[in-house]
């Protein structure tokens, strides 16, 4: 679970190529955008639809989510579903 707003000070590039690394080799990776009861966070849009592109999810969720949402990412379910059925706008892509 990566909690950040994809605001990359660094290198943009070295970060998408450690997270395609990380999930071709079998890690599953679940960007929390914001973890409030709003669920209306800034973040860039460019780096959440680059993710989106290598499978990996961005969005937000509220704390009586999160534990629900842990549990689906561990069991490896639909998180694009997981979300949807509960009204959670992905950032950058449907979420796999």
């Amino acid at each position: 679970m990566l909690i950040s707003d994809l605001y990359e000070g660094g290198v943009r590039e070295e970060l998408l190529k450690r997270a395609a690394s990380l999930a071709a080799s079998g890690v599953r990776i679940v960007v929390l955008l914001a973890l409030s009861d709003q669920g209306s966070p800034a973040f860039d849009h460019a780096n959440a639809a680059a993710l989106a592109e290598l499978g990996i999810p961005a969005f937000a969720c509220t704390p009586d989510l999160f534990p629900d949402l842990m549990a689906a990412a561990i069991s490896r379910q639909d998180l694009g579903q997981w979300a949807s059925l509960r009204g959670i706008a992905t950032g950058g892509g449907t979420p796999r």
